[in-house]
């Protein structure tokens, strides 16, 4: 066997068994972010008061309303990702009070995150993580390991097929 046929088989191998793990990712992220989420969200529905008060020193307009919200979707809203139900739906969601947090709480330091004078980046901010998660989830979906993927398979609509592994 010549070099580049051991490489183009090597290759071919690697390519299936990424294919064939590539429920894990999503799965990961989904329980990882679900249980941030659910965490953060029963705290915020345990001390709402406080939620609310948070939320006036930021400015944000009905801080009760908007806090009862935001607290009722990040813990309902972890539990479907957790079991990977509604998945892009809720994903969304969440991202957009990502995107609330980084043009409000984390205001400053995520503009100083992308000085090149500072040791902290993007990155270092939690805030920033989830949101680059979030997006991924609602744009990729859940993954075969999923509600989503068993309503798919089950109402027809696709979804039963692992994805295709490509050749080299």
């Amino acid at each position: 066997m010549s070099a580049p046929a051991t490489v183009k088989n090597a290759v071919s191998l690697g390519l299936r068994i990424a294919a064939t793990l590539s429920f894990v990712a999503p799965l990961l992220t989904r329980i990882a972010l679900g249980n941030e989420f659910f965490l953060t969200g029963r705290g915020k529905i345990e001390h709402l008061d406080n939620f609310a008060s948070f939320f006036v020193d930021l400015g944000i307009p009905f801080p009760a309303l908007n806090a009862a919200f935001v607290a009722r979707l990040e813990y309902y809203g972890a539990i479907l990702l957790v079991v990977g139900l509604l998945t892009r739906l809720a994903a969304a969601g969440l991202l957009s009070t990502m995107v609330v947090a980084l043009l409000t709480a984390d205001r400053s330091d995520f503009l100083q995150a992308w000085s090149p004078s500072t040791e902290k980046g993007p990155l270092d901010l939690a805030a920033f993580v989830n949101l680059l998660l979030l997006l991924w989830l609602t744009l990729s979906g859940p993954g075969l390991v999923s509600l989503d993927a068993l309503l798919a398979r089950w109402l027809g609509l696709g979804g039963s097929e692992p994805p295709q592994t490509p050749q080299p």
